[in-house]
């Protein structure tokens, strides 16, 4: 049985992160996986899901070609071609997570299911079955999604992010259960490419846990793109109708009943964190239906043993799982670095077109926390940044959630490039910069980030141009 400093059981970001830092220091490592290494983020979500996004974009963009002066061709979309290209791209990726590349930096890289012996042995099988022992473990198995006990949506085949991503066909008509960021982004790329979509969100607001009225801009915007969105709608029934086509019946106390017929179901809704089998009960390891309990070193229960990425049921995403990576591989080769995450910015993009950005409180949240009169809001539209003007994609706004001190408490963008955007307010609110300090930062022009500059030149607008500063300004300058 071969001992190890520290053994990782999962081989998405986390564990590919975690393994690689944890090498490079000189740790004797292994890495389980029990099929490939890349994690839902290479094979069912980010990479081929943002490049459906990008072949979505393009055929928008050739469907509005006239807007810019282009006759347009006869151009159409070509599902497989769409498909293959993003198969392509995944491969490409995929091979900075080859299990060679791994191997060459140290790592021993084991292929099977397994589970604890005991808090110190890790069992694997598969051809490759063996005992490994270790001072350390990290579990970074993800999550995957979950089917809803709605009756017949199982039985009817109904798609997730992971089976929606093999369709060898474009479905002429699709119904979509779920309006987060995995649903709105499918829901577009669907709709852009050809389907006819509805979109069923049981709450009263697509993507739910953004600023509402950011997000009621973002549902305008594809509302007017053909897509349809139905909210505080409740999916009762799905069954099949025989000509395979489903049927689906939804119920509503605003909007009264729904009765649809289309070609694919996608559920949308809710992820688990994949710990069955682990034997995380046997060894002590705390967890619940939201995932493995951990503190703020990344630490389980027991304290050889961490946890990152999405099997934590913390923040589900890959620059997160990154970033929690880091802290592990710290605290388990250097406990006394004792190092703490920190989660007061947590960036966030739903990469609709516009993409719809978040960093920090939104209003209704700082609010509550703060109180209304301890709040400032600073917004600025997209219809009045030139470039965006320029480029054909002048709608949506920014919108800064401020204290007294003008601290930013949360930033929320819906416009072209939101994601990249961001960022600047991300920085801004760890170093704690105010908005005034980006205000006077000069922005090249004509760029999209004089966006951010002129949503913080709110505050001077609001302050030096009107209440009683313009009235004592016409004095001075009398006086001069």
């Amino acid at each position: 049985m071969t001992q190890f400093d520290l053994v990782i059981i999962g081989g998405g970001v986390a564990g590919l992160v975690t393994a690689s830092g944890a090498a490079q220091f000189g740790a004797k490592v292994a890495l389980v996986e029990k099929e490939s290494l890349g994690g839902d983020c290479l094979h069912w979500g980010c990479v081929p899901t943002k490049t459906l996004v990008q072949s979505a974009k393009v055929a928008s963009l050739i469907k509005r070609s006239e807007e810019f002066g282009i006759e347009k061709s006869g151009a159409q979309v070509n599902f497989k071609k769409v498909m293959n290209r993003m198969r392509s791209v995944q491969e490409r990726i995929g091979k900075n997570d080859d299990p060679e590349r791994f191997r060459k930096m140290g790592v021993e890289v084991i292929f099977g299911e397994g589970k604890f012996i005991d808090p110190h042995t890790f069992e694997t099988n598969g051809k490759q079955g063996r005992r490994v022992q270790a001072k350390k473990f990290l579990i970074a198995t993800g999550s995957r999604p979950v089917i809803l006990p709605i009756p017949g949506l199982k039985e009817s085949g109904a798609l997730t992010n992971i089976t929606a991503l093999q369709l060898k066909d474009l479905p002429k008509s699709i119904a979509i259960l779920g309006a987060g960021p995995i649903g709105m982004e499918f829901a577009q790329v669907f709709a852009r490419l050809g389907s006819k979509v509805t979109v069923i969100e049981k709450m009263g607001q697509i993507l739910p846990r953004e600023d509402k009225e950011l997000a009621d801009a973002l549902e305008g915007i594809l509302k007017k793109e053909g897509i349809d969105i139905v909210t505080c709608m409740e999916v009762k029934e799905v069954k099949g109708n025989g000509n395979g086509k489903r049927l689906l019946a939804a119920q509503c106390e605003i909007h009264g009943n729904l009765n649809l017929e289309v070609d694919e179901v996608m559920i949308a809704i809710g992820r688990a964190p994949n710990i069955e089998g682990l034997n995380l009960q046997l060894i002590g390891v705390e967890h619940d239906k939201k995932g493995i309990k951990v503190d703020t070193t990344m630490r389980t229960s027991l304290r050889h043993i961490f946890a990152a990425g999405d099997v934590t049921g913390l923040y589900p995403f890959t620059h997160v799982a990154e970033y929690q990576a880091g802290i592990v591989v710290s605290n388990a080769l250097f406990p006394f670095m004792n190092r703490k995450t920190d989660y007061r910015v947590v960036p966030w993009v739903t990469y609709t077109d516009p993409e719809l950005g978040r960093v920090g409180m939104t209003e209704a949240e700082a609010k509550k926390e703060y109180g209304e009169k301890n709040i400032q809001v600073f917004k600025f539209q997209f219809e009045d940044v030139d470039r965006a003007v320029i480029e054909g994609e002048g709608h949506g706004l920014i919108k800064l959630v401020c204290d007294r001190k003008n601290q930013i408490l949360g930033a929320h963008l819906l416009g072209p490039n939101a994601g990249e955007l961001l960022h600047e307010f991300a920085l801004a609110m760890k170093a704690r910069i105010p908005i005034t300090q980006i205000s006077q930062t000069i922005h090249v022009y004509p760029t999209l980030s004089q966006a951010v500059k002129r949503s913080c030149d709110q505050y001077y607008r609001e302050k030096l141009f009107s209440g009683w500063f313009p009235k004592l300004a016409k004095r001075l300058i009398r006086l001069a």
